[in-house]
């Protein structure tokens, strides 16, 4: 008997053991394949399909009654130059100056918060961690109602700054923007011309630039006060897995405290940093329970954002075809933003001229 021939009855063994392995791993799978494909895979293709067509609300989606009508609902949303381009344009606004705003705050101020519980002069480190998390696991709406609260008029807010003789605003009632505001403050009023005159999505390049309001300012104080303890823990979770020999190695180098922060320990920290800008991009497209339970989308739409207005056109205004077509361009926004920074955060290849630098110092140390 040849070795081929032994051989093979093992293949078969072996090929038949794995068929097994695949059939029972899709038997343990079915259920939760099954729950993802009823209620959301076929959730997500029906308002798709509603995205399209002409449903009122009243029947069946799938009845004859409903017709196709294309691309009809999301022009009326982008280039449809009424009330709903307008609406959606500035929820977009708003919520632009809220991902940019955001994003940026709660991820350096997580990042902060955990070099600092993971400092080792530190002492009390599990308390400042629960006190750093608490607001995260408290309820938003709770949150939400207090924060209308302390920034009431006659407030805690108002109250503190009128110690230090500033005279607080009427936060959630007040609709100018904060550029608009300091703009005014020095005498700036009147845009020019090409400001007003051109636009996008029915909103002129004035009010885009007015920056968010004074209402939506308080939700980017809360959403910053909310999410940073989460994001703290995650980067809290990098910084205790990261070695200490390279941190070694660059004090040996004579690096000080921000050089080894910069260059040694943020960039090991990159897969951590992508992970909280994502999610953190995704939330704050993706904000709706403060904006229901605090405004409404109130003062002048100037809290509105396109989470709230699909829910709005289409549970109150009885648009539905628009209120999943804004639905579905916000999960197009969400993905080619992702897709942008996974890009930006992408490991680049070290350059020649900086690999000849690197091994000429590695030649030097080794002659020594």
């Amino acid at each position: 008997m040849t070795a081929a021939t032994t051989r093979a009855p093992r293949r078969a063994r072996s090929s038949g053991i794995r068929r097994g392995e695949a059939a029972a791993g899709w038997i343990f799978t079915l259920p939760v394949v099954l729950i993802l494909g009823v209620f959301l895979l076929v959730p997500v293709l029906m308002a798709l399909w509603v995205s399209v067509s002409d449903w009122t609300g009243r029947g069946s989606p799938l009845s004859s009654s409903v017709s196709f009508v294309g691309l009809d609902n999301y022009a009326a949303v982008t280039s449809g130059g009424g009330l709903a381009e307008r609406d959606f344009g500035t929820a977009m606004r708003n919520n632009v100056w809220y991902v940019v705003l955001v994003v940026p705050l709660q991820t350096a101020l997580s990042l902060l918060l955990a070099v600092l519980v993971n400092g080792a002069a530190l002492r009390g480190k599990g308390f400042f961690r629960t006190a750093f998390y608490f607001p995260s696991v408290t309820s938003s709406v709770a949150i939400t109602v207090l924060w209308l609260f302390l920034f009431s008029t006659n407030g805690v807010v108002n109250r503190v700054l009128s110690y230090a003789g500033v005279a607080g605003p009427n936060w959630f009632n007040e609709p100018r923007g904060v550029i608009h505001h300091a703009l005014a403050a020095i005498g700036v009023t009147r845009p020019a011309g090409a400001l007003t005159e051109g636009g996008m999505l029915g909103i002129s390049w004035w009010d885009w630039l007015a920056g968010p309001s004074v209402a939506m300012s308080a939700f980017i104080l809360m959403a910053v006060f909310t999410t940073s303890g989460t994001f703290m823990l995650l980067f809290l979770a990098a910084l205790q897995n990261l070695g200490g020999d390279v941190q070694e190695a660059a004090m040996v180098d004579g690096a000080g405290a921000w050089q080894r922060f910069w260059r040694v320990t943020l960039p090991q920290l990159r897969p951590t940093l992508f992970t909280v800008l994502t999610l953190g991009l995704i939330g704050c497209w993706q904000v709706f329970e403060q904006i229901y339970t605090g405004t409404q989308g109130g003062p002048s739409k100037t809290t509105l954002t396109p989470a709230y207005l699909s829910y709005h056109a289409a549970f109150r205004s009885q648009e539905w075809g628009q209120g999943s077509a804004i639905a579905f361009i916000l999960f197009a926004i969400i993905v080619v933003m992702t897709l942008v920074q996974r890009w930006a955060l992408r490991e680049r290849p070290v350059s020649r001229r900086r690999m000849r630098m690197y091994e000429g110092v590695a030649r030097r140390g080794g002659a020594r």
